[in-house]
């Protein structure tokens, strides 16, 4: 079993129900952020899962110079602050520099290891520090038992409310895949692991100047990673993906997020079984 990890009202790891950080790829103003809040919050108290929103002031690796990349840190923080007062949500948000963490650190209850900047020494340090739950999402170019060096960095501050996150392998240029072995190599380090569904279905640069994808794999790898076994799921969803300013060909359509969590509990469900009839 993982530790369990407390963020903001909810606990992730330890035996706690399957939870769900999710939100749109970046900050894309106050009205629609407080949108898809709500209506996730509202699923995930329906289905009584543990929610964490999530977005990103900041996209600081897009592709292309001319693609949008958020509200920048001041007006994000400004967004998530009040979307965390109104709603009552825990928050989560990248920070892609040390000089970002200590006023993100402020505001939001978890802070977020983008996978490019995952080996980033500095940063890993700086988050830690703070003593706020970090989620370090696995970088594209890492095997799983990888992690545990980074594991390592983070828990040398003395902070050991420590998430991991799987979001897929590169695969030759321009393609992912997911290590279903991931989850179970990862949970052996004894932290809770998410899965971003999302993310994994990207064909980077598929669209020249942006990545593309397909995002009608996602509910069935959320279904094959619930059946190995994870702590929680991370999906960007939009009511609108088409539109979105980021990632807009692998969001799942806010309108699908029930049907698939539903499917994602039912397997967790059967599965925490199984492994409780092997412990006793």
């Amino acid at each position: 079993m993982t530790k369990e990890v407390q963020i903001g009202s909810v606990k992730i790891g330890g035996g706690n129900p399957l939870g769900l950080i999710a939100g749109p790829c970046v900050i894309e103003g106050k009205e629609i952020c407080h949108q898809i809040a709500r209506e996730a919050k509202s699923i995930c108290d329906e289905l009584g899962m543990p929610y964490i929103f999530k977005a990103s002031f900041d996209k600081a690796n897009r592709l292309s110079i001319a693609s949008p990349r958020g509200p920048g840190m001041e007006k994000g923080l400004e967004i998530l602050a009040e979307l965390r007062s109104d709603l009552g949500v825990p928050v989560l948000t990248d920070v892609h520099e040390v000089c970002q963490v200590k006023e993100a650190a402020q505001v939001v209850d978890i802070l977020q290891i983008p996978a490019f900047l995952c080996r980033q020494t500095d940063l890993v340090l700086a988050a830690a520090n703070t003593g706020k739950p970090v989620n370090i999402k696995k970088g594209q170019f890492l095997a799983p038992h990888d992690m545990r060096n980074i594991v390592e960095k983070a828990k040398s501050t003395g902070n050991e409310r420590i998430l991991l996150t799987e979001r897929g392998v590169s695969f030759g240029y321009g393609n992912l895949i997911v290590d279903m072995r991931s989850f179970a190599i990862m949970r052996e380090f004894g932290f809770p692991v998410a899965f971003d569904a999302t993310h994994s279905v990207q064909r980077p640069g598929g669209l020249g100047t942006a990545s593309s994808g397909d995002r009608e794999y996602v509910p069935h790898l959320v279904r094959a990673a619930c059946a190995v076994g994870i702590d929680a799921l991370f999906l960007e969803v939009h009511p609108s993906p088409a539109s979105a300013l980021s990632d807009a060909a692998t969001m799942l359509p806010l309108d699908s997020l029930k049907s698939v969590l539903a499917q994602a509990q039912a397997i967790d469900a059967l599965v925490r079984g199984v492994a409780n009839v092997k412990e006793d």
